[in-house]
């Protein structure tokens, strides 16, 4: 609380008191201490979101714990330069190498929905996609009554049906990190459940060279097969 304290002159009968203020600051930080507190019980501290992701593996894997993946639900990923994507949809044959236009390029734009990397997954992943809409709606009109143990299981048996899309990504050396994370970013945008990040193939690399070179590549080298 603040204190003044009066003092008188040195006698003179003309001479104005002399005041001495003193405040004190001790309540202030009793009220300090009591809003810290209150904000440590109800603020809510940020969880660190992490992801599943399937790396490449050493192990070898017998033919019968494959997983079956549908060729017509499938997309293979090439992470190429200058944030350049390079696909292809379902299973490479031998035929397919001595055709530059097997494999499309896309970018990450996303400055329309129906555009970029972002649009080709939404667009074959439209049911997925449809149906956790529906989900996340529920969950907001249910608003605390869905446990997060239910919207967990409900959404991986969306994104983990057999009829889901699967999305093979594989970096080029001429990517980088960034690309990574930005299709990484796209598999949780667009539902995508089921992914993988595989290293890239000899077969692949054929392919995109081809591609870059519109076909003269591959009429002056050997697909991998056909060695």
């Amino acid at each position: 609380m603040a204190q003044i304290q009066t003092g008188g002159g040195d006698g003179g009968r003309n001479q104005p008191k002399k005041h001495n203020t003193r405040v004190d600051f001790t309540p202030m930080v009793d009220m300090m201490l009591l809003l810290l507190t209150f904000f440590m019980f109800v603020t809510t501290l940020s969880k660190p979101q992490i992801m599943d992701i399937a790396m490449p593996s050493d192990a070898e894997v017998l033919e019968d714990e494959t997983p079956k993946v549908k060729e017509s639900r499938a997309i293979t990923l090439l992470l190429g330069e200058e944030d350049k994507v390079y696909y292809y949809l379902g299973k490479i044959d031998e035929s397919s190498y001595s055709d530059y236009t097997t494999i499309k390029e896309t970018t990450y734009s996303t400055r329309t929905s129906n555009e970029g990397l972002r649009g080709i997954l939404l667009e074959r992943n439209a049911e997925a996609v449809n149906l956790m809409r529906e989900l996340k709606l529920e969950r907001l009109e249910r608003g605390d009554k869905m446990p997060v143990e239910e919207f967990n299981e409900r959404s991986n048996k969306i994104k983990g049906d057999i009829d889901a899309l699967t999305v093979v990504i594989k970096p080029l050396e001429s990517s980088n990190y960034k690309n990574l994370v930005d299709a990484l970013d796209e598999m949780q945008i667009c539902s995508v459940g089921k992914y993988a990040i595989v290293d890239a193939t000899e077969g692949d690399l054929f392919l995109v060279e081809n591609y870059r070179t519109r076909g003269a590549y591959g009429e002056a080298n050997l697909a991998p097969q056909a060695r």
